[in-house]
């Protein structure tokens, strides 16, 4: 199946931020959000964002960091298509074959949020935009290289992933960038942490740092519909406050 025709217009960063999104598929959550507000980056730094959807990520970065230069990369057409129309500059291109004009670019700061789920070990799911989105076919090792190669030399590379996949991240990490910082997430208090942003600097050459889990809502367990994030992640999601590492 394909995503959309059908779309929705969502409120990022307390409306800041307003997405078109499709009704059905890939939608962007919290991990951009969280994604975007851990970048520590500056008023006249460029930002690039690989596989950026419909620009969640870029787009909140933007929102608290007034003055950024944004590019996005997109494989799939119609998510390129709403990034632009949500107002990112957008290259429909796979991030393994990008044009020539982006290949001579270099920038400050490279962000990603690449496919959760590994096909030989999970089900795909029926919806085109989603599957492009949730599902990997192009392996970590190839995201990572691809961020060192745009970044600018001490420019920082960010990715959101789950902590299941930190092993293959750090392996591909490893060889072309340093200074790497992992920040694990737990949902609640005494669960494992399912979540982490990692951080990297092209040419660091500083410890490895392994930060405490933060934790994204309050309570042992959900007890009643309503909304449960701890003040930390409600600033970051409604605010569009920084995510100090």
């Amino acid at each position: 199946m394909t995503d959309g025709p059908e779309l929705t217009h969502d409120a990022f960063l307390g409306s800041k931020v307003m997405l078109w999104q499709p009704r059905v598929g890939y939608r962007a959550g919290l991990d951009p959000v969280l994604l975007a507000a851990s970048v520590p980056a500056k008023a006249g730094q460029s930002v690039l964002d690989l596989g950026c959807g419909a620009g969640a990520a870029a787009l909140c970065l933007g929102a608290r960091v007034p003055g950024l230069v944004l590019h996005g990369v997109e494989r799939q057409p119609y998510y390129a298509d709403l990034a632009a129309r949500n107002g990112l500059d957008v290259t429909c291109a796979d991030i393994t074959n990008l044009p020539m004009p982006l290949k001579e670019r270099s920038f400050d700061h490279v962000i990603a949020n690449p496919p959760y789920f590994d096909r030989a070990a999970s089900r795909p799911s029926p919806y085109s935009g989603r599957e492009g989105a949730l599902g990997e076919d192009t392996a970590l090792e190839a995201w990572v290289q691809v961020a060192a190669k745009r970044l600018r030399y001490r420019g920082l590379a960010h990715f959101v992933h789950r902590m299941a996949r930190l092993p293959d991240l750090l392996a591909g990490i490893r060889p072309v960038l340093g200074s790497v910082e992992v920040q694990p997430f737990s949902a609640r208090p005494g669960r494992a942490p399912e979540l982490c942003i990692i951080r990297a600097r092209k040419g660091g050459r500083a410890e490895f740092r392994l930060h405490f889990p933060r934790l994204l809502h309050r309570g042992e367990s959900h007890l009643r519909d309503a909304e449960s994030y701890t003040a930390e992640i409600k600033a970051v999601l409604r605010d569009g406050a920084a995510l100090e590492f």
